[in-house]
């Protein structure tokens, strides 16, 4: 089908964008020989899989069932970090997982040698101390009293023997320059253990496909960490392999007015596009303007029953009417893996945009997916 023929609400990702977006970051790896593996947490429609694949490395995965996406969808590659890791689930993690990093050295005692005894590679996570955020804390793993790695006066020499690489993350949404600063940190803090390693993991966050972004800065950092200390660098962006590569297409079902004029869309930014309050971010809408910017201005609702399930105030040059069909931008990178069925919602259906304009709806939901989620 066509893109206007789609339903809504609808996400929809532009399989000639994320090719766009694979193409840099494998440029990337043939530059520098660094492995780049796809963050999960941000972007896992398996049905792009068989494309990234193409391109990178591998997985990387927060905890078991995103290890199991990695391992039976791409089958390449696979690693995986989670603060602490279950009793329950440690020994299938070792068994489908390549690289399993540790958050602390107590985790590192518990488990490391059953790893081992498994052929994995094992790897700490490290806190540099170091942050490079603003107007963002809930997402700096730096931040004081956070839960991630282990700072430099919690190392244990000792239990350093199997381990082969450090992984530290503690970007968001940044370019290279402040991964440059970070590894002026993590050198000052952990180089006198680099030379033992085999392998280091620069996390993720780093937004490489951003028109502005720095790769030449990106390929220096690179090789200063392979060839100081004869390291294969890894990274694991999510954001990303799918920025700007994916949209939600929705429909306008009534219009109010309390003081300014109200659009109720079928979709919802609590259920839909939660980044949207949490972050919080303005997605951008195609067509649109600020708030005045153009001669109509509309308070843009969803749904659900919750007073801020509020998207925004977007202008347009003609007014709104019920049935039309808004597009917002951006969409691909974590609104589709944080969705949400509260109130009943329905999850938005999910499609492929191919490079002639053709559309395949790829999967669709219904009321079962609702009422599986509780009992």
């Amino acid at each position: 089908m066509r893109f206007e023929e789609l339903p809504t609400p609808c996400y929809v990702v532009d399989h000639e964008l994320i090719e766009r977006n694979l193409k840099i970051l494998n440029g990337v790896m043939q530059r520098t020989g660094a492995k780049i593996v796809l963050a999960q947490k941000a972007f896992s429609m398996t049905a792009m899989y068989p494309l990234i694949g193409q391109y990178l490395s591998g997985t990387t995965a927060s905890g078991l069932y995103e290890a199991r996406l990695g391992h039976e969808e791409m089958g390449k590659e696979n690693h995986v970090f989670a603060p602490a890791y279950r009793e329950d689930e440690i020994d299938r993690i070792i068994e489908i997982c390549d690289h399993i990093i540790f958050n602390s050295f107590s985790q590192l005692e518990k488990y490391k040698d059953r790893a081992l005894a498994a052929g994995r590679k094992v790897g700490l996570r490290i806190n540099p101390e170091c942050s490079t955020q603003v107007g963002h804390e809930i997402y700096d793993p730096c931040s004081p009293g956070s839960r991630f790695g282990a700072k430099r006066d919690q190392v244990r020499p000792e239990l350093l023997e199997g381990v082969t690489g450090l992984h530290f993350h503690t970007l968001c949404q940044q370019n290279s320059d402040d991964l440059a600063t970070t590894l002026d940190a993590v050198e000052e803090k952990f180089g006198e253990f680099l030379h033992g390693m085999e392998w280091i993991n620069f996390g993720g966050g780093h937004h490489i496909t951003r028109e502005d972004y720095d790769l030449e800065t990106l390929d220096a950092c690179i090789n200063r960490m392979k060839d100081k200390y004869n390291l294969q660098v890894y990274l694991e962006p999510g954001e990303a392999i799918a920025l700007n590569a994916g949209y939600l297409v929705t429909s306008v079902l009534d219009l109010h007015q309390n003081g300014l004029d109200i659009a109720i869309l079928d979709t919802s930014a609590t259920c839909h596009m939660p980044d949207v309050l949490e972050m919080p971010y303005r997605p951008p809408l195609e067509g649109s303007g600020e708030s005045g910017e153009k001669p109509y201005t509309y308070r843009l609702g969803g749904q659900t029953c919750l007073t801020g399930d509020v998207i925004g105030d977007y202008s347009f040059d003609q007014p709104l009417k019920e049935g039309d069909r808004l597009v917002f931008g951006d969409m691909a990178i974590y609104s589709m893996v944080k969705t949400n069925t509260f109130n009943g919602m329905p999850l938005p259906a999910i499609a492929i945009k191919y490079a002639d304009g053709d559309c395949k709806v790829v999967r669709e939901f219904g009321y079962e997916e609702f009422k599986v989620r509780l009992a």
